[in-house]
């Protein structure tokens, strides 16, 4: 089964006291399953609000988000807590590890209170070798360095399986060579794996190594292209 977006007419205003500020505007986008999609534009573009509201962290102030033609904007705190755990892997820029956790606690922590019909530590296990962190087992956060935290947070965001991993500028924190080691796990786990990915960065050589790339400027979407890749 595939597993899509879609955006119609998103908009998303804050009031603040007597101003109105629109983050969003008018935003109609389809997102197939399996994309790798970029989301490229200066900061207060809107590309972190247009994530958190297809991850259901937020909600529009206008349109409707549909996820399988189904629309999702209306479900109570509980649905879209449980649609977020079964459809969707989040990694941000911050890579918010629990300190006190273990490397491998970390990525089993989504699943605390939730049952499962898997051997979560067996999975964990599997998913930091997949990220090559086989031999951190037991490193707390403070033992990591930028790019090995991150690699935990990726590992974390797939441990349920999501059909879609929204990442909100991954590398931002990390030099060069570990936000391209970042980037390439990305692809990978795409490929192998099917999960659609979104990815926000105002990094215009990595948008450019997605399948598609969207560009945004003052809340609105201003080109959206197929990158073909030599």
């Amino acid at each position: 089964m595939a597993y899509h977006f879609t955006c119609e007419h998103l908009t998303k205003r804050f009031d603040t006291g007597d101003v109105k500020t629109v983050t969003l505007q008018d935003i109609n986008l389809r997102f197939e399953h399996g994309d790798f999609i970029s989301i490229i534009g200066p900061s207060g573009s809107g590309k972190s609000t247009l994530l958190s509201l297809i991850g259901t962290l937020d909600r529009p102030t206008e349109g409707t988000l549909l996820f399988n033609d189904e629309p999702i904007s209306t479900l109570s705190a509980k649905q879209l807590a449980d649609f977020r755990f079964e459809n969707i892997g989040f990694i941000f820029q911050q890579f918010h590890l629990i300190p006190t956790l273990t490397a491998l606690e970390n990525i089993m922590s989504p699943l605390f209170g939730r049952k499962v019909d898997y051997d979560v530590h067996e999975r964990a296990l599997e998913l930091l070798k997949e990220v090559g962190l086989a031999d951190k087992v037991d490193s707390l956060p403070s033992q990591l360095s930028g790019g090995q935290q991150q690699r935990v947070a990726v590992a974390r965001a797939l441990i349920h399986l999501p059909k879609w991993l929204l990442a909100d500028e991954p590398t931002g924190n990390l030099d060069t060579h570990t936000g391209d080691v970042i980037f390439d796990l990305l692809i990978r786990l795409n490929r192998e794996n099917g999960c659609g990915v979104l990815f926000v960065t105002h990094d215009p050589e990595l948008a450019d190594r997605a399948n598609r790339k969207i560009e945004m400027r003052d809340g609105q979407v201003v080109a959206m292209s197929d990158v073909h890749h030599a």
